[in-house]
């Protein structure tokens, strides 16, 4: 899954160049709400697959 989360960061990255670039305050203001959900996207994304890999570690290292 951090397949995802490198799909949102290179989103996130996107919409930052497009803020750098943007002129008018607008489109700015646009790019940077997307840039800032994109990473929060990130952030969720990577705790879900850090959760679930100490997960699985723990059934694996439990007796059934």
């Amino acid at each position: 899954m951090a397949q995802t989360t490198q799909f949102y960061l290179e989103r996130a990255e996107e919409a930052a160049e497009e803020a750098r670039n943007a002129t008018l305050d607008n489109v700015r203001e646009r790019a940077l709400r997307s840039e800032a959900s994109w990473r929060a996207m990130a952030t969720r994304a990577q705790t879900i697959d850090d959760n679930r890999a100490r997960r699985a570690q723990e059934v694996a290292g439990s007796p059934e």
